[in-house]
């Protein structure tokens, strides 16, 4: 990390590439990822970490990306959306509907995508549960569920 007045300058491990960036100390995961760097997937929301828009992967572990600060991840593996291939819940969120507006929608793939290589065999409770850090305000959580359900038998399959 190489300090400038006001400024800093790192690099970020962004979906397997490394990203060189200048930075203010105050600056979000969330706004570096999109404003600086081009990775729009994550969405702002809340801003507050209630709605889960802008979930990324940090290590491999869901985090919300407005609530960390840039400054605070150099050395550690982001991956966004746009850092996932054709995985077992993006197809199946596309094969169940699961999405009306979208908005929320990378967050919640990223979300699942995180649970579904955590607990692969998740029950209902589990399911729940993981999917409560996010919000959508256009559908029912119905086809996000089945979306799971149909990712998780595409995974115990293969």
């Amino acid at each position: 990390m190489k300090c400038y007045k006001d400024f800093i300058q790192m690099i970020l491990d962004v979906n397997g590439e490394k990203k060189k960036v200048i930075v203010s100390p105050k600056d979000t995961l969330l706004y570096v990822l999109r404003e600086k760097l081009g990775f729009t997937g994550a969405k702002p929301g809340c801003e507050n970490g209630d709605c889960g828009a802008c979930t990324i992967l940090l290590d491999g572990k869901p985090v919300k990306s407005c609530l960390i600060l840039a400054v605070e991840v150099e050395g550690h593996s982001i991956t966004t959306i746009e850092g996932l291939r054709d995985t077992p819940i993006q197809k199946a969120f596309i094969e169940e509907s699961a999405f009306q507006c979208g908005y929320c929608t990378p967050g919640f793939i990223m979300n699942c995508h995180a649970m579904l290589n955590t607990h692969p065999d998740a029950d209902d409770k589990i399911i729940r549960e993981w999917l409560s850090s996010n919000l959508c305000r256009c559908t029912g959580y119905e086809e996000i569920e089945k979306a799971v359900k149909r990712a998780q038998n595409h995974i115990n399959v293969v």
